[in-house]
């Protein structure tokens, strides 16, 4: 994984929270996603995907600072 090494740690902690809080209006993508899972309205792939989608780069600084 030579080429999540070569991402500064910074850039990944700056996407991270932009991705998890985005939109900032009226409420987050993530929120309103965990809210229809927990409802068991979460049936749309377009829904699943945004998730995914969403904690993508939280992902990667999750395994980033794994591999530390």
């Amino acid at each position: 994984m030579e080429w999540l090494d070569r991402i500064p740690t910074g850039v990944l902690v700056v996407a991270a929270v932009l991705m998890a809080l985005a939109p900032f209006t009226p409420e987050p993508h993530l929120l309103e996603k965990y809210r229809m899972f927990m409802a068991g309205t979460l049936r749309r792939p377009l829904d699943i995907f945004d998730v995914f989608w969403h904690l993508a780069p939280s992902a990667l600084l999750a395994v980033k600072l794994l591999r530390l």
